[in-house]
C-alpha cells in the first residue's frame, strides 16, 4: 500500500523556521500564529473537488449562490469590497428563495445561522469606521441599504442572519473571500461581490482544511463555536460543467474537475492584517520589511526553493521583497512566467505602494538584463549557473468576445505555481498591499504532477501580451 503524501521537509524546516525566527514581529497579530504548536495546526489536508474559473459573476452564478442556496444549517459568507453589483442581486435573490423554500417545508427544519462579512463599502464607511477588533454590527434595519433581504423575510424561512464589517485606518482591509457551509464545504474565489467584469478564480474544497478555516473564521469574525458535522449529510453542490463552456473554447467561463481521490497535503496560511507601524503616505519612502507571516514566508520559501520553474498570475507586482526573490531564483537558474495587469487600479496602486506594476516591471527586467551581463562576463571555470529564462505577460482582453457579458476586461486571479508542484491560491497579490497591510489567506497544496492548471492557462494563453520575453534576447 503506497504511502500517503505529505509535504517535503526541504519545504516545512526552513518555512517553519523562518516564522519561528521573526515571531517577535508578529507579537501582535490577530489572528497570531506565534508558537511551533499554533504554525504546525496550520497543515493538514484537504480534497478539492472543483475549479472554477471565468467573471466574478460566473463564478457566482455556477458555484457560490448553488452553494448557498444547499445550505441547511451555516452559511459563513466573507469578501472584501461589497457593491451594487449583479453578483450582489443574485446574492439577495438567493436568500429570498432559499427562505421561502424553508417556509414551505413540511417538515420542522434547523435554524439557519447566515453570517456576512466585508471590509469595504465605500470611502465614508472606512473613514469613519470603528477600530475595534469587534468590527461595526448592522441592524436589521440597514440590511436594505446593503442590497439584503430584510430579516422578516429571513425569519419566516428559519434564517438567522449577522452582518459584519471589518476595516482599519489607513488602508488595512479584510481581502480574504471565502464561503463555508455547512461547516463541512468551503469555496474560495479570488471575486468579490462587485461590477467588475474581471478574470477569477474559485476552488471548492472539502477535508480538515475546512476546520482551519472555521478556526481562522472564528477568531476574525467572531462566529459562534463551531457546531458538531457528525451527522451532516454532505450535499452534492459541485457543479457538473465540462472543462468548456457550451461548444466556445474560448470562452473565459470555464470549469474542471480535480482527478485526485485521496486527500492532498495542504497548508491553511493566514496573513493578518497589519496597520504598518512605519507607514508612510510615501509608501516608497517606507523602507520596513513585510511582516513575516504565514503567507509571506511560505511564498519567500518557494521561491528560495525553487528548482525548475516559477509560475505566478497576479493583478499586480508591486512587492519589492517578491521581485528580489524572483531574481535570485532566476541567478541560479530558475526559468520564472509572470501573468500580470497593465492599468489595472493604479490609483490604488498609487496609494498604497507610491509605485505602479509597470514602473516595478520595468525595473525589475532591468535589473534581470544586469543579471545576464555579469553571467556572461564571469569566468567560464567559475561554474556559475546561467540564469533562469524570464517571460512577463500582461492579460489582454480577448477582442473577439469583447462584446460578450463573460469576457474579462482584467485579470484578477491569484495563483503562484513552483515546480509543477506547489500551488498556492487564495485573495494575496504580489503586491504591497497584500504583502504588508490587508489580511489575507492562502492555500497551499503539495500536488506532484498537477495537470489541472490547463483550465486556467488555456483562457489566459488567448490573452496574453508579451511585456518582456528573454528567449527574444539571445
Amino acid at each position: 500500500m503506497p504511502q500517503p503524501l505529505e509535504f517535503p521537509e526541504s519545504f516545512v524546516k526552513p518555512w517553519r523556521d523562518l516564522l519561528l525566527s521573526n515571531r517577535d514581529q508578529r507579537s501582535g497579530d490577530s489572528p497570531s500564529y506565534n508558537t511551533a504548536e499554533a504554525i504546525d495546526s496550520l497543515m493538514t489536508t484537504s480534497t478539492p473537488k472543483l475549479l472554477y474559473v471565468g467573471t466574478g459573476h460566473t463564478i457566482f452564478t455556477r458555484a457560490i449562490l448553488p452553494a448557498i442556496a444547499s445550505a441547511k444549517y451555516s452559511v459563513h459568507f466573507v469578501t472584501c469590497y461589497w457593491a451594487a453589483s449583479p453578483s450582489l442581486d443574485g446574492l439577495r435573490q438567493t436568500l429570498v428563495k432559499l427562505a421561502e423554500a424553508r417556509s414551505r417545508s413540511r417538515e420542522p427544519l434547523p435554524t439557519l445561522q447566515i453570517s456576512i462579512g466585508f471590509s469595504s463599502w465605500g470611502l465614508f464607511q472606512k473613514l469613519f469606521h470603528t477600530a475595534s477588533l469587534e468590527g461595526y454590527v448592522y441592524p436589521p434595519s440597514k440590511w436594505a441599504s446593503l442590497g439584503l433581504p430584510d430579516e422578516e423575510t429571513l425569519r419566516k424561512g428559519g434564517i438567522e442572519m449577522t452582518v459584519k464589517s471589518l476595516f482599519f485606518t489607513p488602508i488595512s482591509v479584510m481581502h480574504p473571500k471565502y464561503v463555508i457551509v455547512d461547516e463541512s464545504k468551503a469555496w474560495v474565489p479570488s471575486c468579490n461581490v462587485s461590477w467588475e467584469r474581471w478574470f477569477e478564480g474559485c476552488v471548492e474544497l472539502e477535508g480538515e482544511v475546512v476546520d482551519r478555516l472555521l478556526s481562522f473564521h472564528a477568531r476574525v469574525w467572531g462566529a459562534s463555536k463551531p457546531m458538531s458535522t457528525e451527522d451532516i449529510e454532505l450535499a452534492e453542490t459541485s457543479s457538473t460543467s465540462p472543462i468548456n463552456q457550451g461548444d466556445d473554447d474560448r470562452s473565459a467561463t470555464q470549469c474542471i474537475r480535480f482527478s485526485g481521490t485521496s486527500p492532498s497535503p495542504t497548508i491553511f496560511l493566514p496573513s493578518p492584517h497589519h496597520r504598518n507601524p512605519r507607514f508612510s503616505f510615501f509608501p516608497f519612502l517606507s523602507q520596513s520589511n513585510p511582516p513575516m507571516t504565514p503567507l509571506n514566508a511560505a511564498l519567500l520559501t518557494l521561491f528560495a526553493n525553487a528548482r525548475h520553474d516559477i509560475n505566478i498570475v497576479t493583478p499586480n507586482l508591486t512587492s519589492w521583497p517578491v521581485m528580489d526573490a524572483l531574481l535570485d531564483a532566476l541567478s541560479r537558474g530558475v526559468n520564472v512566467h509572470v501573468r500580470t495587469g497593465r492599468n489595472m487600479m493604479v490609483i490604488e496602486q498609487l496609494v498604497t505602494a507610491g509605485t505602479t506594476t509597470s514602473w516595478c516591471i520595468r525595473k525589475f527586467v532591468k535589473k534581470y538584463q544586469a543579471l545576464c551581463k555579469r553571467s556572461q562576463r564571469n569566468d567560464v571555470e567559475a561554474q556559475s549557473a546561467t540564469p533562469g529564462q524570464l517571460e512577463i505577460l500582461y492579460y489582454k482582453q480577448l477582442e473577439a468576445r469583447a462584446s460578450r457579458e463573460d469576457e474579462p476586461v482584467f485579470s484578477h486571479f491569484k495563483m503562484t505555481m513552483v515546480d509543477g508542484e506547489y500551488l498556492v491560491l487564495g485573495s494575496g497579490n504580489m503586491d504591497r498591499a497584500s504583502w504588508w497591510t490587508s489580511q489575507e489567506i492562502g492555500v497551499l497544496f503539495y500536488m506532484p504532477g498537477f495537470t489541472e492548471r490547463r483550465v486556467w492557462e488555456n483562457v489566459l494563453e488567448k490573452r496574453a501580451e508579451v511585456v518582456f520575453r528573454s528567449k527574444e534576447e539571445a
